[in-house]
């Protein structure tokens, strides 16, 4: 026979593992139900924001770009082109698929979390640029609007995310899609960056190795099918076409142009001396906020004092102090051609 503190310990652990599983709201298997809820709702945002940006961009979408995007069977996606049509979000004309007014509102409150996020990331912290999609993917989800309306008004209420999609208003406005894609630059014509395709993954990190982003000017100086050649904000850049088709523009008129040459602070020579122009598009948050609190803004005389045994960093003068520097930080401040020594 059992013993009764052996009974009494057995009761315990079972009052405590059943306790642990069916506990409301905090139990394993209420966490388990949360868990799976919110990734149906996780699924169904996605598709909407899928839907969304085929409509925006004037695609077609299909029962198989979707499973295709979303990477799921052909299976899950027509039941979940049905569970969206049960929700009043989707309908369908023949083979096509198209977002409700409903599902439109919907899909638009996503994107304005997602790219809020992204904006967060960008100018707030140090993340760099390959990690800002994957963590605004999960935070869209968890968002709620009030939340993202105070996220808008901490950030300033910004129009653009950082890869330079518009961020829609909390009313659901957006502007329609501008530029071209740098692919139909003519030879010598001189333009904008105004958007960079942060997917897919690998294309958008030879983009951001080559330090392209939305902001910087860019003149086509050689095409060839298998190569296209570049001058971006005074750097050369040569990017295969199927790349380069991730990148949008706008033409420049000529006195949206950069009249000056100008070149970055890497190449100044010690005692050389030059005036700040600005700080590349490239840098973001806490980096580009360093800078700017070190007097790194236009008009800003700084001269190159000393550089280390191996060349990098090296000592700028700026403002009355010597400020050590990477040669990738300088690479992000443009100034003008030098003066020559003092």
């Amino acid at each position: 026979m059992m013993q009764p503190v052996v009974a009494l310990v057995v009761a315990i652990l079972v009052i405590a593992v059943a306790a642990l599983i069916a506990w409301p709201r905090v139990g394993l298997w209420a966490r388990f139900q949360t868990m799976r809820s919110r990734t149906a709702r996780a699924l169904i945002e996605d598709a909407l924001k899928h839907l969304y940006d085929y409509e925006y961009k004037s695609v077609s979408c299909t029962l198989e770009s979707l499973s295709g995007a979303l990477s799921i069977s052909s299976d899950d996606a027509s039941r979940l082109v049905a569970r969206l049509g049960a929700l009043h979000l989707l309908a369908h004309k023949g083979q096509l698929l198209r977002l409700t007014p409903e599902g439109r509102s919907y899909a638009l409150r996503v994107i304005r979390m997602h790219r809020l996020w992204e904006r967060y990331l960008s100018d707030q912290t140090d993340l760099g640029e390959a990690e800002w999609h994957a963590k605004a993917e999960k935070q869209e989800h968890l968002l709620t609007p009030e939340q993202a309306d105070a996220l808008a008004e901490r950030l300033g209420h910004p129009v653009f995310d950082p890869h330079g999609d518009p961020i829609p208003t909390a009313g659901g406005s957006i502007p329609p899609p501008q530029g071209m894609p740098l692919t139909s630059m003519k030879l010598g014509e001189m333009a904008g960056i105004v958007h960079v395709e942060d997917e897919p993954e690998a294309v958008y990190a030879q983009l951001v190795a080559q330090r392209l982003f939305p902001g910087m000017q860019v003149r086509m100086t050689d095409r060839a099918p298998e190569r296209l050649l570049l001058e971006v904000d005074g750097n050369e850049v040569a990017l295969a076409p199927v790349v380069a088709a991730n990148v949008t523009v706008v033409p420049l008129k000529r006195a949206e142009q950069a009249r000056e040459p100008f070149g970055t602070l890497s190449a100044l020579r010690p005692g050389e001396i030059a005036v700040v122009r600005g700080i590349s598009a490239g840098c973001h948050g806490v980096q580009r906020r360093r800078l700017m609190d070190l007097g790194v803004v236009p008009g800003t005389e700084v001269r190159a004092e000393l550089e280390s045994v191996s060349g990098d960093p090296v000592a700028y003068l700026i403002r009355g102090a010597t400020i050590a520097l990477r040669k990738q930080q300088a690479e992000l401040i443009y100034v003008d051609k030098p003066k020559g020594k003092s």
